[in-house]
């Protein structure tokens, strides 16, 4: 439960701090800035530079943002519901990105009004011990996502090079260093390669869904719900998978961190100015996400769903059959060069997101490379030991599971972050709308409530 909040006291005047002050609202003064190495290390054009000035300035966090939104986890999701549900579940993933919008769009805000990351802000406003489990749960998110991209990645090796598994596995620890060589060069840098690999990933998916030839009529139809996604207890749990796999928690402490890179003036129409390009940009890359993950189940549902081929559970089996399905060689070949594409861009914003998380919750700084040594090793093992043990069904179905996970795990980022942005004392003058919190209390209950009706059927049925 959150503690009730008091203002600092201020040693030289008995009167309340004002609400628009940089720590009204809080229990302590912020005591470092997220990401010190690269805060406000990026410049922006003053308030009469042109729209696309300031854009182009605020481009890149949504991008990194976007990453999350198409890991390998959201493949195996998509891939099975596509194949056994047809284009049903698009409405999912439609209404998922609608969700991530608004979310994304609070984490930002929090960001930049506040100056405080979502960990920062939930390890001052909750007693130590809620802090604690909440940084626990969070770790989990990430250690969960971690897993999946160290699996989508090795199955992508393997299904690229032919290089087994297990060995795929063991390399992926030294992606380390792809992280730190792009965080040395600045954040603009890691900016842009993220970016780069999302267009190799955008234009695979063009082509897959171009050879696919699906039918767009019915594909216009799966962007409305069906009833039977509820009552149909797995086509249930599928659609929590993408919501988990869509929506991503760690994205939101991602979010409000590095958002805080632009090096904005920090006043009233400042912080404006940054929260509408920041808005821009991350709903603007969102689309393209969606378009990602949309285009992964329409691909399968037009391969797969509609030859017979409803089984296809599992990526390797995907990649095998695309091919002579669709009667395009490349199909295969692009199709794997996408997944790596994907995996090794998960781990990049993966690894911002442990080191905003960690250093948010515990005030603890660790060395780059040891932070995500460790995060990764813990993905790693069960990684390793499911794919020594069951092979490659074994990797498909853990895929599945870690999303599942990511989205029981929501619930406990959401609810902090509406209620940090919907407290005036927190925001002053950029709390939210009466509308706008209504809109995001609505889409906090929507996920506690499927993620409840999940875990009783999981456990019932």
């Amino acid at each position: 439960m959150p503690l009730p909040v008091q203002d600092s006291p201020t040693p030289l005047a008995s009167a309340p701090t004002p609400a628009h002050a940089p720590d009204a609202g809080w229990r302590h003064a912020r005591r470092a800035n997220s990401l010190p190495e690269v805060h406000g290390s990026i410049k922006v054009p003053g308030a009469n530079a042109s729209f696309w000035r300031k854009l182009l300035a605020f481009g890149g966090p949504g991008l990194m943002v976007a990453v999350g939104y198409m890991d390998p986890g959201n493949w195996a999701t998509d891939i099975e519901g596509g194949a056994r549900y047809g284009y049903t579940l698009l409405s999912v993933i439609l209404i998922s990105n609608f969700f991530a919008m608004l979310l994304q769009h609070l984490a930002a805000k929090l960001g930049i009004v506040t100056g405080r990351d979502l960990a920062q802000a939930c390890r001052d406003h909750y007693s130590r011990p809620v802090s604690l489990v909440l940084w626990v749960l969070c770790e989990i998110a990430i250690a969960a996502c971690d897993l999946a991209e160290v699996i989508g990645s090795a199955i992508a090796l393997n299904l690229l090079f032919g290089l087994p598994l297990t060995w795929g596995v063991a390399l992926t620890i030294l992606d380390v260093m792809v992280v730190l060589l792009f965080q040395n060069k600045g954040f603009r840098a890691l900016e842009s390669f993220v970016a780069g690999l999302m267009v190799v990933i955008f234009v695979c998916f063009i082509y897959e869904v171009v050879v696919s030839h699906p039918n767009y009529f019915a594909l216009a139809q799966g962007l409305v719900p069906q009833p039977q996604i509820v009552t149909n207890p797995h086509m249930l749990y599928i659609a929590i998978g993408i919501l988990g796999a869509t929506v991503m928690p760690h994205n939101l402490y991602l979010h409000s961190s590095i958002v805080q890179t632009r090096q904005i003036e920090q006043t009233e129409p400042g912080k404006r100015m940054a929260i509408k390009f920041a808005t821009i940009d991350s709903t603007v890359s969102l689309l393209l996400a969606f378009f990602v993950n949309g285009a992964i189940l329409v691909t399968s549902a037009a391969a797969f769903h509609y030859n017979g081929y409803r089984d296809v559970a599992d990526i390797t089996d995907a990649h095998k059959l695309l091919a002579p399905v669709l009667g395009a060689g490349a199909a295969s070949v692009l199709f794997a060069v996408a997944l790596l594409a994907s995996g090794q861009n998960s781990t990049l914003t993966g690894t911002l997101a442990g080191q905003i998380v960690m250093e948010g919750f515990l005030d603890l700084k660790l060395k780059p490379w040891m932070r995500r040594l460790i995060t990764r090793s813990i993905a790693v093992v069960p990684a390793f030991v499911v794919t020594v043990m069951y092979g490659e069904h074994g990797t498909s179905e853990l895929l599945v599971l870690s999303q599942v996970i990511l989205s029981f795990q929501l619930s406990f980022a959401v609810i902090p972050l509406v209620l940090f942005t919907g407290s005036k004392l927190k925001m002053g003058v950029f709390v939210n709308k009466p509308w706008m919190q209504a809109t995001a209390w609505s889409v906090s209950a929507i996920i506690v409530v499927l993620n409840v009706y999940l875990l009783v059927q999981t456990f019932i049925g």
